[in-house]
């Protein structure tokens, strides 16, 4: 029951966190592209860049409003789903958040506000600074959870406490600097970009198309498509990077997702596709090209990077030695008076505690774990192959196909010509690919963490709430069907405005300015 209701309580936040990563990528790159436009109509003075500001404006509202609507529900299940956990690494992890609370609701939400009723109480240049500061504000509401989130996938600046049983902050720097939440923060930060450019440039696209509003169209998808390039080339770069860093900290989701179940001769080959099967533990119409792997995540030659068969001993050894520790740890709590020489023992140790508790699954008590219990657990540190392995594809296909797309349509718009009726379809059906890839991207940084809630720390499977199977199922369908409506709420107001046309949403007093430049 309980390892079910651990499962429930997983699927929960993961489709929780997924409903919001709908609204988020799109706000983070629509109030960038809003902040150029209105730049650009503070040194031109024309007022088809304000009117263009006003309208992209609208629909960055109605998605805003939804983003902070399913976001809340995220931090509480910290404490209602996730009690251990905030209990046992509290004192890191909620640093961040709180920072990021006060950023999202008071800094963000303030200019926000400014924006949206500061059009004819500011003057031209205040407004522009404050769509500027709107668009940073969301970009640092973002930066601290990829900081929390960076400590999860690896964690620093954090030590073993055996007398509170806790991990405890030791250096709020080291959590900052987290070269995994640095990176994961530009990498997530630039795919929104992409995203709010690959939006503006899909409706700028249908209105050509249709012949509606063309000079309107022509500049946003102008604005939009040079922007996403750059952006978009930004993530690959940084996703390189972020693929060094799973090698450097993470090397078991590493290996899953590029399925490789032994270790090869340095540089690994990259498999292309195949057929990875979790149950016989190796692949099926492998397609390979040589040395690609090796090559793009270690950047060298002769770095061997370990296959999960290798990667499995390892883990097993490292069960063993957390095993003593466990025995430690338990003589310690027993009477830490007559025991104080082992405290600095577990205080430099402690950190790997989590690989014992990953025989919770199994036993109740580690250490009466037996080697068929060991074998299993350190087979449980390797997550999901099949899933990883065709997850990172779909997202590496959707990112290669936004850069062919956005990359044609410019070649045009440089050129001085509106790009050809069958590339405005192509701009106009790709608007799913940078929300394909933003949800593919987190399961692969996500689910490729399992088992772990803080890599190597704390298993999953213990991090959960005393709470009952049945009470989870309660809430679970709950979220599921009030971010269902939300989710197509949103649509359903964004397909409404963008059919209305920037005539009909930002006012008739605006229609002028629209139709005459």
């Amino acid at each position: 029951m309980l390892e079910s209701a651990v499962n429930l309580s997983r699927l929960q936040f993961a489709l929780t966190a997924m409903y919001h990563f709908l609204f988020v990528p799109l706000t983070l790159g629509l109030v960038f592209v809003m902040a150029i436009m209105e730049t650009v109509y503070v040194k031109t003075g024309k007022e088809i860049w304000r009117d263009m500001v006003k309208f992209w404006s609208k629909l960055f509202g109605i998605n805003f409003a939804m983003g902070v609507a399913t976001g809340i529900t995220l931090e509480f299940q910290f404490g209602t789903n996730w009690a251990y956990y905030s209990h046992y690494v509290g004192d890191i992890f909620g640093v961040p958040l709180a920072i990021e609370g006060m950023m999202a609701f008071f800094l963000e939400s303030t200019f926000v506000g400014l924006f949206f009723f500061g059009w004819d109480k500011l003057s031209k240049k205040a407004h522009c600074i404050v769509t500027w500061l709107v668009a940073i504000g969301s970009s640092l509401s973002a930066l601290w959870i990829m900081v929390a989130n960076g400590f999860m996938q690896n964690p620093v600046g954090a030590q073993f406490n055996p007398d509170t049983m806790r991990m405890e902050l030791t250096s709020i720097g080291d959590v900052f600097f987290n070269p995994v939440a640095q990176t994961v923060f530009s990498h997530t930060t630039l795919a929104g970009y992409v995203t709010g450019s690959m939006f503006v440039m899909a409706i700028s696209a249908w209105y050509l198309l249709r012949g509606r509003n063309v000079e309107f169209a022509k500049r946003s998808l102008f604005v939009a498509s040079v922007f996403g390039l750059i952006t978009l080339l930004g993530t690959i770069y940084l996703g390189d990077e972020n693929g060094r860093n799973v090698y450097r900290y993470q090397r078991e989701k590493l290996a899953a997702m590029e399925a490789m179940w032994e270790t090869h001769p340095a540089p690994a080959p990259l498999v292309v596709m195949a057929i990875p099967s979790n149950k016989e533990k190796k692949n099926y119409l492998e397609v390979k090209i040589p040395w690609l792997v090796g090559l793009l995540n270690t950047h060298s030659f002769d770095t061997v990077i370990p296959g999960i068969d290798q990667l499995v001993e390892e883990n097993k050894f490292k069960i063993i030695k957390a095993l003593n520790v466990y025995m430690a740890l338990e003589t310690y709590r027993e009477n830490p008076e007559e025991n104080r020489v082992l405290r600095d023992y577990l205080t430099e140790n402690g950190n790997i505690l989590g690989y014992a508790l990953l025989l919770k699954k199994y036993t109740d008590d580690p250490l009466k774990a037996t080697d068929e219990m060991i074998e299993k657990a350190a087979w449980d540190t390797i997550p999901n192959v099949f899933a990883l392995f065709f997850a990172f594809r779909i997202m590496m296909g959707a990112g290669v196909a936004m850069l062919g797309i956005i990359a044609l349509s410019l070649f045009f718009q440089l050129r001085g010509k509106i790009p050809p009726k069958l590339v405005l379809w192509g701009v106009f059906m790709s608007l799913p690919l940078p929300w394909i890839a933003n949800e593919f991207g987190w399961l692969v940084t996500e689910y490729g963490r399992q088992p772990w809630t803080i890599r190597g720390v704390l298993p999953t499977a213990v991090s959960a709430s005393t709470v009952s199977a049945e009470n989870v199922i309660f809430t679970l369908v709950s979220f599921i069907l009030l971010y269902t409506t939300l989710a197509v709420v949103d649509l359903v107001l964004l397909i409404k405005y963008a059919k209305m046309g920037p005539e009909k949403a930002i006012g008739n007093d605006d229609k002028i300015a629209v139709e005459a430049q």
